[in-house]
């Protein structure tokens, strides 16, 4: 077997993916623009801001340890490794061995740490309680996210991604309910791992309401540009996640460049639907106080548990 197309295949995809990210931020605030009658600053603003975080100067807190200068760039880093073991275009590449979804949610929780640490290192109070309320919502949100992959690895007899997705787009047609109740709790820990509405509201900067946005208050240029750019990509992620788990259909085998152009228009147009469906979610909804979350990310655990009692009735 030739390991150099597959190489290439997944290079291609681990680019694209992180290249794509403030695209779809920026598409999802053009939806959210237009849904509430405004003109919108377009969908490439996320790459301007990046453009323009890139150019300025970097400005330190006299106390800020090693950890907080290390914490933006492990962050991305981890952020880009999860977008290179989904599969995005094609399955079966190099690095489908490492496509594990328990290791791919010990990946988003090395990033958190992370993050939450270098947010109390320098001391403030909106970073440690931005930290507090990250880590509170991971704890929530992350068994509900596990009860997801095993509906699917139940399915798929598999907890690898590359057979997850084989299974489910390659294999002959069948209905299991089962994914439908998974859809919907990966739907709410998508927006809460996000800092999305109803949980968190990215734009906002009230020391009562934020989570995400307090732990980056002592962030500047380069280094604020890294932590914005590597929330791109988890948003990204979850997008590309989500669609190999519940419209994994158009993704090519590794190796097949005919279907590269088919699979790259089938990622943007499901991007798109999925944009536009996050925006319209969100001009829809409102942010709920911070002690609703644990009722939200309870319901997501729910719905996913209801999803596995589903899948064995079934076949019971």
């Amino acid at each position: 077997m030739n390991t150099w197309p597959d190489t290439l295949f997944q290079l291609i995809q681990s680019v694209l993916v992180v290249t794509l990210a403030p695209l779809l931020l920026g598409w999802i605030n053009q939806c959210r623009a237009w849904l509430q009658n405004r003109r919108g600053a377009g969908p490439l603003q996320p790459y301007r801001e990046l453009h323009k975080l890139f150019h300025k100067e970097v400005v330190l807190a006299h106390h800020a340890s090693a950890l907080f200068r290390m914490a933006p760039y492990i962050r991305f880093g981890s952020m880009w490794l999860a977008a290179a073991i989904v599969p995005v275009l094609a399955t079966d590449l190099p690095f489908s061995p490492a496509a594990d979804v328990i290791a791919l949610v010990g990946v988003f929780a090395f990033s958190r740490v992370f993050l939450a640490l270098a947010a109390m290192d320098v001391g403030t109070a909106f970073g440690s309680l931005g930290a507090r309320r990250e880590m509170l919502v991971s704890f929530l949100a992350e068994p509900a996210l596990l009860m997801v992959f095993f509906n699917a690895s139940l399915i798929s007899h598999s907890t690898q991604l590359t057979t997850i997705v084989e299974t489910l787009s390659h294999h002959t047609l069948m209905l299991h309910p089962s994914m439908a109740f998974a859809a919907a709790a990966f739907l709410m820990v998508l927006l809460a791992e996000n800092a999305r509405i109803p949980v968190d509201n990215p734009a906002t900067h009230l020391e009562l309401t934020m989570i995400h946005e307090a732990m980056t208050l002592e962030y500047s240029a380069r280094h604020l540009a890294l932590i914005e750019w590597s929330s791109h990509i988890k948003l990204m992620t979850y997008t590309t996640l989500g669609i190999a788990l519940f419209a994994p259909w158009g993704i090519a085998q590794a190796g097949d460049w005919r279907a590269v152009p088919l699979a790259v228009a089938a990622l943007l147009f499901k991007l798109g639907l999925a944009g536009a469906g996050l925006a319209l979610l969100e001009t829809l909804s409102a942010k709920l106080r911070l002690f609703r979350a644990p009722e939200f990310l309870g319901t997501a655990f729910l719905l996913a548990v209801l999803g596995l009692l589903t899948y064995f009735l079934r076949i019971s």
